[in-house]
């Protein structure tokens, strides 16, 4: 591992179209697993961070997305840690009983892209990558699990294309 690729986590945004709202006895089997898959994250190797709202447990009372999507953003030390959480431990049972809780989506749900270690993105940045993701496709700046780019390559990525932003007067 380069120091380049140390120097990187890995962020991802995923979000989900509720087909009923929390407190509906159909999403109750849902709201129940949060509390034990959100401390299988916490406790995960590789895990960094995850969006909490102010004052609660999660962040499913978040809707930066629209008034029925809920927002899961974390950051990790690895893809590979994501993808245990993601496939290898109690997070699993929650995907596989998706259908019965979220809508089924059109167009790219979840984002990957890296970010400076010790970087803790905003849900804005998250949106953003996300529609970038839509509007673009796989792109070492968003991606997903199956067009994966390394730290390595999106660092190179960066570095080739300048920035489109402007910079605030007095940074120049």
């Amino acid at each position: 591992m380069t120091s380049s690729t140390r120097a990187a986590h890995l962020a991802q945004l995923n979000v989900a179209t509720l087909r009923h709202p929390l407190d509906d006895p159909r999403t109750a089997s849902f709201v129940e697993m949060l509390d034990p898959v959100n401390a299988v994250a916490d406790s995960a190797p590789g895990f960094v961070w995850r969006l909490v709202e102010e004052g609660a447990a999660d962040a499913t009372g978040l809707r930066p997305a629209g008034e029925g999507v809920i927002v899961n953003l974390t950051v990790w030390q690895t893809r590979e840690a994501l993808w245990d959480f993601t496939y290898r431990s109690g997070h699993l049972e929650a995907m596989r009983r998706r259908r019965e809780w979220f809508e089924r989506h059109t167009e790219a749900h979840l984002v990957l892209w890296w970010v400076p270690a010790g970087h803790l993105p905003t849900v804005d940045e998250a949106l953003e990558r996300l529609a970038d993701l839509r509007a673009h496709g796989p792109s070492p700046r968003a991606f997903t699990f199956a067009s994966s780019y390394t730290a390595a390559e999106a660092a190179q990525h960066l570095q080739a294309v300048p920035s489109a932003r402007p910079t605030p007067a007095g940074d120049a």
